[in-house]
């Protein structure tokens, strides 16, 4: 088995929000990936005493520990419990019910002999190649379906969309939510790579549309993870000033890609 993980801060004076891990359990028979992508709040009051690193490294860390530890828990309900188990260790001296307390978007998948199972949740992206070469991208793409003009001012997403009935949804104080992330269980057979990749990662495609899905994975296996950002960069540079991909709120994003081959 071969695994690739790289984590890089859009910006580095500031911390990395994004959270990763690749967990190899000691029986040797599967494995598991957790990417979660930290939202940044606008500047303002977001009800939490907490920084968005300390809340994905919490939450990140729970569910790797419960994807492991708990095989045979579904994914969405691992998510529920590890967001559960986050909220409660700053309820006493935040306001989880702000719409701006700390959340994240989630990628899991998880594997043993038989089976790999994953979970999407927000704009962060799963790339499944099966054994012919054919790659999918699994994406819960609820977020990017929403009309621009329904996006037009932090307030107005956060009254109407924000975790909100045909708006979208992330894993902050409501454990409830992972009932609505994207999930399936397939044969392990049936997929021979996987790639989670942040929407700082996911520029490749979406934004800066040097190939398709299938493109990037393939960039990925030959080139390397580190490789895929360190072009997201470069693209992102010659952009900065000419913004001809005006949908960027960022010049850098935070960008994460964990590759595994199964």
């Amino acid at each position: 088995m071969r695994t690739e993980l790289i984590s890089e801060p859009g910006d580095r004076t500031r911390p990395n929000e994004d959270f990763a891990s690749v967990a190899l359990p000691a029986s040797g028979q599967g494995g598991a990936l957790v990417v979660l992508d930290g939202v940044t709040p606008p500047a303002g009051e977001t009800g939490c005493l907490h920084s968005v690193p300390w809340f994905t490294a919490r939450l990140g860390g729970a569910l790797t520990e419960l994807t492991v530890s708990l095989p045979d828990v579904p994914l969405a309900d691992a998510l529920s419990l590890a967001i559960s188990r986050t909220s409660e260790s700053h309820a006493h001296t935040c306001d989880l019910s702000h719409p701006r307390t700390p959340q994240a978007t989630v990628v899991v998948a998880r594997w043993s002999a038989r089976t790999l199972e994953y979970l999407v949740l927000s704009d962060s992206a799963l790339l499944l190649e099966s054994g012919d070469g054919a790659v999918t991208a699994v994406l819960d793409d609820r977020l990017s379906r929403l009309p621009r003009s329904a996006l037009a001012t932090d307030a107005l997403v956060d009254s109407t969309l924000r975790n909100k009935e045909d708006g979208f949804f992330t894993a902050a104080a409501d454990p409830t939510v992972a009932a609505r992330a994207v999930t399936r269980t397939l044969p392990r057979s049936s997929v021979r790579s996987l790639a989670a990749l942040t929407d700082g990662a996911t520029r490749w495609v979406e934004k800066f549309r040097e190939g398709d899905w299938a493109d990037c994975l393939t960039f990925v296996r030959k080139d390397g993870a580190r490789a895929l950002v360190a072009r997201v960069r470069e693209l992102e540079t010659a952009d900065a000033e000419e913004r001809v991909y005006l949908r960027r709120s960022k010049t850098h994003d935070d960008a994460t890609v964990v590759y595994a081959e199964l």
